[in-house]
């Protein structure tokens, strides 16, 4: 049997090895059961998904690849874009509060799509500010400033 992908075979033979190599020192630390974990216990899971994966890869590495082999492209105005994204709302959640970085979030990541429509993305950013509210100020009580600081009489 020939490797027909390598870069599958490869990167599955790196995902069994560590995947393995988690399943064998995970025993070192009490790994219980699904009722009642032990320190041992998620290493040892993790460990078997990433190896369970890697034998995946692994087999796929050896089949024919159908068609040609293009990959995905890559393009570096999402990325960058996405990226500051997640850094403008970590810095900007302070001054701005959740609500104006979540929606300020949601836009600027937007842009990295070909297919941004303005509307859409305002009213995504909307939806996931409620989420957000809903979810981490209302439900698990976050301190997290949720106004601008400025209507929060804070300067």
């Amino acid at each position: 049997m020939a490797i027909r992908r390598p870069k599958d075979f490869y990167t599955g033979a790196i995902f069994l090895f560590f995947g393995g190599g988690a399943m064998a020192l995970a025993p070192e630390y009490q790994i219980g059961t699904a009722a009642k974990m032990g320190p041992g216990y998620f290493p040892f899971v993790l460990g078997a998904f990433l190896a369970g994966l890697g034998i995946i890869l692994g087999i796929r590495g050896f089949r024919d690849p159908r068609g040609p082999q293009g990959g995905p492209s890559f393009g570096l105005k999402p990325l960058v874009l996405v990226l500051s994204s997640v850094v403008a709302f970590s810095l900007l959640l302070r001054p701005l509060g959740l609500l104006g970085s979540t929606v300020l979030l949601v836009l600027l990541s937007s842009l990295g799509s070909h297919e941004f429509r303005p509307k859409e993305a305002l009213l995504n950013g909307l939806a996931l500010v409620l989420i957000v509210w809903v979810v981490f100020v209302y439900f698990l009580e976050f301190q997290v400033p949720v106004w601008p600081a400025s209507l929060a009489g804070r300067s």
